[in-house]
């Protein structure tokens, strides 16, 4: 059931604490953590406590929790001190786009140059 945990989803265990993440914030609905393989010097993702496949699925039957991760990945950007310099926020939906992990969630990049369009 959408919204679920779901026993083989890395960012659901992440959440229950069952797998490890340096976890850099965490509010009643999302969760975020440093990205293990970095794409650029402050590379975060921030995640729904509850499961959905993409960002898509979770703004359609929760917007208020897509809201929440927006206004986390802002707080992120604050406490990391790239909200001067700017940052990108990214949701990557389906596996021509990039996503590997089907838990929606989106990507803070910032700490460098980022170059438009991203590739």
């Amino acid at each position: 059931m959408a919204g679920e945990p779901q026993a083989d989803c890395l960012f659901c265990k992440i959440v229950s604490g069952d797998v490890p993440a340096t976890i850099v914030r965490e509010s009643e609905t999302t969760v975020a953590f440093r990205d293990i393989n970095p794409q650029a010097p402050t590379h975060i993702l921030v995640i729904p406590k509850a499961h959905y496949p993409d960002a898509a699925s979770l703004a359609a039957a929760e917007p208020t929790i897509a809201a929440d991760i927006l206004r986390e990945a802002g707080e992120v950007a604050t406490e990391e001190k790239i909200e001067g310099t700017g940052f990108r926020i990214v949701f990557n939906t389906g596996t021509g786009a990039g996503q590997t992990v089907f838990h929606a969630h989106a990507h803070v990049l910032g700490g460098r140059g980022l170059q438009w369009p991203p590739g």
